[in-house]
């Protein structure tokens, strides 16, 4: 006669699965299958689930489920017949249910108590542990509300950092993009700036020395697409970190700065416009 673990293994083999794909399907671990496989069913599990895993799995794989559990309690490890009622049990209920009357009469030595004879260690063993078996085994409330407390506390630090975040640097890229967005054209002679991509760029006048740099007349990064207007009273150092991703504008004719002022450099000078004081 075959073992339980045989047919188990048998008819899901026939199926033509894996382990993981009957894991997968009944949600049931797949080390859980592999022992029931083996005839190992101690897996740590209480009574109930044990059951309720080898009921789901023998229905996946189209097996009587009634006569696997049968065959599983004569094992000596399932329950298939009914308790017997403990006179412990009935003796306590007699107890709780007595009147106040009762309770406080007490007995005469012509009428002896009557006591609930009581169960060996031998018998209180086993029943006691079938009968915690027999609850499934829910998740602890305080375990559970401290849980729910950490993950409380840690939705509200996040959203607490987000906010100063959003305060703090928000505010601060407002700041160094400002110069950037202003819309005021400027007076006088003029250079246009294209910004072929991503790139920081600086406008300084020439220093009365000629090489210094003097009164700066623009900073910002600009995107690829920008342009901006950038006075031009004199001569001016344009400086850029990526010159190649930026065009110089002049009389309505783009420049390279690269090209400008050759492989290696990011700041050139534009002499004075025709006409200026500079």
């Amino acid at each position: 006669m075959q073992t339980i673990g045989e047919r188990l293994e048998e008819a899901r083999k026939k199926k033509g699965i894996s382990i993981r794909e009957a894991a997968e399907a009944t949600k049931i671990r797949g080390d859980y299958l592999q022992k029931f496989e083996s005839n190992h069913f101690d897996i740590g599990l209480t009574e109930i689930y044990a059951r309720g895993f080898l009921r789901t799995y023998s229905n996946f794989l189209k097996l009587p489920a009634d006569r696997i559990l049968n065959d599983f309690a004569a094992l000596g490890r399932g329950e298939v017949r009914p308790r017997q009622p403990s006179r412990e049990i009935y003796g306590r209920m007699d107890i709780s249910v007595a009147t106040a009357e009762n309770a406080e009469r007490t007995p005469t030595p012509e009428e002896p108590v009557a006591a609930a004879p009581e169960p060996s260690h031998a018998n209180r063993g086993p029943q006691r542990s079938r009968a915690i078996s027999s609850l499934p085994t829910g998740p602890d409330p305080a375990v559970v509300f401290k849980y729910m407390k950490w993950g409380g506390g840690a939705i509200i630090a996040l959203l607490a950092l987000l906010i100063i975040k959003s305060l703090f640097f928000g505010s601060s890229h407002r700041a160094t993009t400002t110069p950037a967005t202003t819309t005021q054209a400027p007076k006088g002679p003029t250079v246009g700036l294209n910004a072929l991509g991503t790139v920081r760029v600086m406008v300084y006048k020439v220093g009365a020395d000629g090489f210094s740099n003097g009164e700066q007349l623009f900073s910002a990064i600009l995107s690829a697409g920008d342009t901006r207007s950038v006075p031009r009273p004199g001569a001016i150092f344009i400086e850029a970190d990526k010159p190649e991703l930026l065009e110089i504008v002049i009389n309505g004719t783009p420049y390279n700065l690269a090209k400008m002022i050759g492989p290696g450099n990011t700041k050139g000078q534009l002499g004075a416009p025709p006409g200026s004081s500079g």
